[in-house]
């Protein structure tokens, strides 16, 4: 209860109690900090740009539910097969997972360079134009920020859901062999149901993992073009050390603390009314 208390309670409640005032970063020892109750909220559900940082973070979430769980889903089923090197695919699967950050992200803006990048030299038989570069023009900033999160994640999310995939009862897969239902008859009343819990925790694993991302969106495109990939936690990083509005930096984080605590609530209450109709 002490560590909890330092380490998240204390840090949530300053950021509260900061978001309700005019508090400014390199301000002077001696400015007092005035109590300004909900101005600082009031002028966030006001702004253009918190809006649209919210719709992208949102959107941003979610589609990495879509597809870096649904990487992780189909690769596991596929390693769960038998088969000659499986044990080498596995460990080989988990290298995008091992790699740091910033050894990521060098390896894709090389790979995305329109000079010399693989992507860039491929961009002439594309049918859509990309001359303003995959990380310097909208919507392929977007989509290529969606792509490496889903390349860096998934191996995570396959691990977990081999895992579950151990537990599938064999006697039900070979009773509905025996019964005639194909694979994908076998997924959906037998494979799916058993992995359930593990898909809503992974989900809701995915959306706060991507809802707090920062590193890979900051070092590839910084929030760019035109903020058409600033989420919020770029905007609470540009608020607070560039424009020097701490105080508003912080009630963008409460906000955003806000929405994953909902999103949660949902998620979980989903799971247990499922539970609940089994």
């Amino acid at each position: 209860m002490v560590l909890v208390s330092l380490l998240v309670v204390y840090p949530i409640t300053q950021a509260v109690w900061t978001s309700l005032t005019d508090k400014t970063l390199g301000a002077a020892a001696d400015k007092k900090i005035n109590f300004v109750g909900l101005h600082n909220y009031n002028a966030l559900l006001h702004s253009t740009t918190f809006l649209a940082s919210l719709r992208i973070t949102i959107t941003y979430a979610f589609l990495n539910v879509i597809f870096s769980v649904g990487a992780g889903l189909l690769t596991a089923i596929l390693v769960n097969k038998k088969f000659r090197g499986r044990s080498g695919i596995r460990a080989l699967m988990t290298a995008p997972w091992a790699f740091p950050d910033i050894a990521s992200v060098i390896i894709f803006i090389w790979i995305l360079n329109a000079a010399f990048g693989v992507i860039g030299i491929l961009n002439v038989h594309l049918p859509f134009d990309t001359s303003g570069g995959w990380l310097t023009s909208s919507p392929y900033a977007f989509i290529s920020i969606i792509g490496m999160s889903m390349w860096k994640t998934f191996p995570f999310y396959s691990i977990v859901f081999l895992a579950a995939l151990q537990g599938v009862p064999e006697d039900l897969t070979e009773a509905a062999t025996v019964d005639g239902a194909g694979p994908l008859q076998r997924f959906k009343t037998v494979t799916l149901p058993s992995i359930r819990p593990t898909f809503v925790l992974l989900a809701l694993l995915a959306f706060i993992f991507a809802f707090r991302q920062f590193s890979m969106i900051y070092l590839t495109t910084g929030g760019g073009p035109e903020r058409d990939t600033e989420t919020l936690v770029l905007a609470v990083y540009n608020t607070a050390f560039k424009y020097y509005d701490l105080a508003l930096s912080s009630a963008i984080g409460v906000i955003g603390l806000i929405v994953t605590f909902v999103i949660a609530v949902v998620f979980l209450a989903l799971q247990s009314r499922a539970e609940k109709s089994n």
